[in-house]
């Protein structure tokens, strides 16, 4: 039997919903549970607001949606490996302002991510979130049979790069590569629940295409990268403390604006996924 007091309220036609009528301090039931899985199927991110949560309790609300995913490289809670602590100043360049999905450069990317504002600026750092599958049916008939059987190469190499840079990392690229080598997906991956077709490439992680040409890369990998920037498929969110966004990483991307200078300090958990087709 649902849970008639869970609202989800849409925040546009495309991506993004305001949940309400949850206390996250609380253990779901597994209907509540079931609730928030086809909202989130539906509307790709949910967003919750004045949910004063501790981190085991986020760790817990995250783990009733999969098991959670320890990251490889970046800045882990001291007392919670489950956690990564995203604490920025001034992060333009740092990487979380480039639209992306999260770590595809695993064989098996998250599922998605849950992520909690724990203390923000007086004004802005908000996100924006992008709708991979409209993204994709967007594009003429055409680029889409062109790009249908088409795989690409994600790399741990970009993002740690950017990592090292700037103090986020100890991990050497020579570690990380015999760790996580390159590992290819498809550039139009199929939703292993909805089947829908999202496109899934990004410029934080995907070096090229395979079997195209260096000019070819240059022309066709941006075009369908930047396929995302469209209002159309997007939605802005503003973040409040003790605000938290759950989103599905396997058919979003997200852009964080990197338009503040004073401290933005955020706690992300994310859930273990599949390898995509």
């Amino acid at each position: 039997m649902a849970d008639s007091k869970l609202r989800v309220d849409p925040l546009t036609a495309n991506i993004g919903a305001e949940v309400s009528g949850l206390d996250l301090r609380e253990e779901l039931s597994q209907e509540q549970v079931e609730q928030l899985e086809a909202a989130l199927l539906e509307h790709l991110v949910l967003f919750f607001r004045d949910q004063a949560i501790t981190p085991e309790q986020q760790i817990a609300f995250s783990a009733r949606f999969g098991e959670l995913l320890v990251h490889p490289f970046g800045p882990i809670h001291p007392d919670y490996p489950e956690i990564i602590v995203l604490d920025q100043v001034r992060p333009v360049g740092e990487g979380t302002d480039i639209w992306h999905a999260d770590t595809t450069y695993l064989e098996e990317p998250p599922l998605g991510s849950v992520l909690r504002a724990v203390e923000l600026p007086p004004v802005g750092g908000d996100t924006y979130f992008g709708n991979m599958f409209a993204a994709y049916e967007a594009l003429s008939p055409e680029i889409q049979e062109m790009i249908g059987g088409l795989r690409a190469v994600h790399d741990i190499a970009v993002p740690l790069v950017r990592a090292e840079a700037y103090g986020d990392s100890k991990l050497s690229l020579a570690e990380a590569r015999a760790q996580w080598p390159p590992t290819t997906h498809p550039v139009v991956r199929t939703h292993p629940v909805s089947g829908r077709k999202a496109l899934y490439v990004n410029r934080n992680a995907t070096t090229h295409i395979e079997g195209l040409s260096e000019r070819e890369n240059e022309w066709l990998l941006p075009l369908l990268c930047d396929q995302v920037r469209s209002p159309a498929f997007q939605c802005r969110f503003q973040w409040e403390k003790d605000s938290i966004a759950f989103w599905d990483n396997r058919g979003s991307q997200h852009y964080a604006v990197p338009d503040y200078d004073v401290r933005r300090m955020m706690h992300r958990t994310t859930l273990l996924g599949d390898r995509p087709y």
